[in-house]
């Protein structure tokens, strides 16, 4: 009990005294002796708010176990603050930050995580037994070196980047490892819907912007985002296939759904295509639904979690999907069990 009051302690040290000089900068914006000098404070509170602070919070942690990265979401609070309690025109400094050094700050981020994949990878690549799934790296490299908060959200817009316009190789099928969408439907549905919202979005662009050309934009800028987003879902479907490994059974769907279950809980496997009614206990692997076909059924001993996009999880015990050659998949998993 003592240990967890003194972890409870440092813990309000380490955060405490960034969010207490945060508040005290905020304090000095807001009062009445800011207006006497607006230009030599708000530079002041410009520099605290984007150095000050997240050295401080640095030299907190520097001796803890806690990442160094985790000074990032500082600056990024710093700069929000200063855009919200600074008028527009004491923002000068604020501004050449957004310009000059919060791009270099992103751009290092994203070299800093890319040389850890790599490193990870080719360290993966020596242990020729294991499956090398860069999903998989990419999550555990980044809950490495970034803030918890920041992991989930970083993993999925990098893998839709790189899913959709990277990886281009064509992956070939080992024996233990089974492709899911060429029967299933899924990605005629996902180009369907690409080519939807292409069509929509140049009829609404065209007449929002008789009303509001920022709308149009707007409103083309998020359906162009839309469209990236599930076409890489979809090229995530083609690279990662659901894999027999190590007496574990790691059920994908694409970058969307996962979930890894011991061989040992599982308690029958078995052709299945009827029509099933879906609830807590029992789920599909695919996020589509009903509007998906499935062909095999995994019932458990035990309870097991999917774990979605943007780390949403669901309980399950009952799982339906389809796989490409489920005949091979189902006597293969049979082999596993008799072996317990």
């Amino acid at each position: 009990m003592k240990n967890n009051t003194m972890t409870f302690q440092k813990k309000l040290v380490i955060f405490g005294i960034p969010l207490l000089l945060i508040g005290i900068l905020v304090f000095i914006a807001k009062s009445s002796i800011y207006s006497i000098y607006p230009s030599k404070l708000g530079a002041a509170i410009t520099f605290d708010s984007l150095l000050t602070v997240p050295l401080v919070y640095f030299l907190l942690i520097r001796k803890t176990k806690i990442s160094k990265s985790t000074v990032l979401p500082f600056v990024i609070l710093g700069m929000v603050i200063c855009l919200l309690v600074l008028p527009s025109e004491n923002q000068y400094y604020l501004g050449l930050f957004k310009t000059w050094i919060l791009p270099v700050v992103e751009f290092s981020v994203l070299i800093f995580v890319g040389y850890n994949i790599f490193k990870t990878i080719k360290k993966y690549k020596r242990t020729k037994h294991k499956s090398i799934d860069f999903f998989t790296t990419l999550k555990k490299v980044c809950s490495e070196i970034l803030p918890k908060i920041a992991v989930t959200p970083v993993v999925t817009e990098i893998a839709v980047f790189y899913y959709g316009f990277i990886n281009w190789k064509r992956r070939q099928l080992k024996k233990n490892e089974f492709s899911y969408h060429k029967n299933s439907g899924t990605i005629s549905l996902l180009v369907a819907l690409i080519f939807i919202i292409g069509i929509e979005t140049v009829v609404f662009h065209i007449l929002l912007a008789k009303w509001n050309n920022i709308a149009a934009w707007v409103l083309t800028s998020l359906s162009i985002y839309s469209a990236i987003q599930l076409f890489g879902f979809l090229k995530s479907m083609l690279k990662r296939p659901i894999i027999i490994e190590n007496n574990r059974l790691h059920l994908r769907y694409g970058i969307m759904v996962e979930s890894v279950i011991d061989l040992n809980t599982i308690d029958s496997v078995e052709l299945f295509s009827k029509d099933i009614k879906l609830n807590k206990e029992t789920r599909k692997l695919s996020f589509l639904g009903d509007l998906e076909s499935h062909n095999v059924l995994i019932k458990l001993k035990q309870e097991h979690t999917l774990i979605g996009l943007y780390g949403i999880k669901r309980k399950f015990k009952n799982l339906v999907f389809c796989i490409d050659d489920k005949t091979s998949f189902i006597n293969q998993i049979k082999s596993k069990l008799n072996e317990y």
